[in-house]
C-alpha cells in the first residue's frame, strides 16, 4: 500500500513541483491549498507524513499545529515544515509544537524533500544516489538562466549547485546581455515575461551576437500559445518548456539532453 502525504501549501509552483516529485516516487499525495482545510484532512485522512508551509489562507502552520495537538491520534504523525522563513525564533516555536523538520524554501533542493520524506517514512534513500548519477551530465557546464521569479530562481540555484555546474543568473535582459558580453554559457534557460525587454526581444537579441549562435536556448515560460512557441522556434530557440508541465528534474534532463544534442540553433 502506498504512504499517503498530506501537504498543505498555497504556493502553487512549488505545491505542484514537490507532488509530482513525490507521486513520482510511489507515494500518494495530497495537496491542500488552504490552512483549515488542511486542518481538516490531517484529521480525517491521518496520512503517514505531513508537509506543511507556515503561511496559508485562513489559518496558518502554527494554528495547524495547535489543532494537532488537541487530538491524539495526529500526535505521532510527522509533519516537516516548508516554509519561506527561517528565523530561528520561528523555527524554535515549530520544533516547540512538535514538527520533525524545518526546511526553508528558498534553499530548498526537491530532492532533499525526497530525501527527508525517506528519513522519516523510513525508505532507503534513493534520492541522492539518482542526484549524484545526473550531476556527472552537466559537470562542469555553464549554464545562465533569466528569470524574474525570485522563488523559481532560489530552487533553480540550488538544483543547478547541486547538479556539478557553473550558474550565471540574470533577472532580466540588460543583465543578461552583460553576462553575455564577458562569459559564453554552454546553454541557456530563457523565460519569456521579464521586465523592461521581453523574452522574444533578449533571444532575438542573443541570436544576433556571433559568438551565441549556437548555444542552445531552452524557453522556460507559463506562456503555451502554439503562436508564442512558433515565434521562439523562428527566432532561434532550440526547445520550449511549459513551466507548469514539468518539475525540476525534467528541467535538469531537458538541460542534458540539449547539451548532448547540441543542435544547431535556427537562424533568425
Amino acid at each position: 500500500m502506498k504512504k499517503r502525504i498530506l501537504f498543505i501549501e498555497d504556493d502553487q509552483f512549488l505545491g505542484d513541483v514537490l507532488t509530482k516529485k513525490l507521486e513520482s516516487d510511489g507515494y500518494e499525495v495530497v495537496l491542500v491549498r488552504d490552512g483549515a482545510e488542511g486542518l481538516k484532512q490531517f484529521g480525517l485522512l491521518k496520512p503517514d507524513l505531513v508537509l506543511l508551509d507556515i503561511i496559508l489562507p485562513t489559518m496558518n502552520g502554527y494554528e495547524i499545529l495547535e489543532g494537532r495537538k488537541k487530538d491524539p491520534t495526529l500526535a505521532a504523525i510527522p509533519v516537516i515544515i516548508v516554509s519561506n522563513s527561517g528565523q530561528p525564533v520561528e523555527i524554535d516555536r515549530a520544533l516547540a509544537l512538535g514538527v520533525k523538520d524545518y526546511l526553508v524554501k528558498a534553499l530548498l533542493d526537491p530532492d532533499e524533500v525526497l530525501a527527508k520524506v525517506h528519513t522519516y517514512l523510513g525508505k532507503t534513500d534513493e534520492a541522492e544516489q539518482k542526484k549524484d548519477q545526473r550531476a556527472l551530465r552537466l559537470e562542469k557546464q555553464k549554464i545562465l538562466w533569466i528569470e524574474d521569479d525570485q522563488f523559481l530562481s532560489s530552487i533553480l540555484a540550488v538544483k543547478l549547485s547541486h547538479e556539478g555546474c557553473t550558474c550565471f543568473y540574470a533577472k532580466n535582459g540588460d543583465e543578461a546581455l552583460e553576462i553575455l558580453s564577458r562569459e559564453i554559457p554552454d546553454i541557456i534557460l530563457l523565460d519569456l515575461l521579464l521586465p523592461g525587454m521581453t523574452g522574444f526581444e533578449l533571444l532575438k537579441a542573443i541570436r544576433a551576437i556571433p559568438r551565441m549562435a549556437h548555444v542552445p536556448v531552452i524557453v522556460l515560460s507559463n506562456l503555451g500559445q502554439k503562436d508564442d512557441i512558433e515565434k521562439t522556434k523562428e527566432l532561434g530557440a532550440n526547445k520550449y518548456l511549459i513551466k507548469a508541465e514539468h518539475d525540476l528534474d525534467d528541467i535538469v534532463n531537458e538541460i542534458a539532453k540539449t547539451l548532448a544534442e547540441k543542435s544547431p540553433a535556427v537562424a533568425v
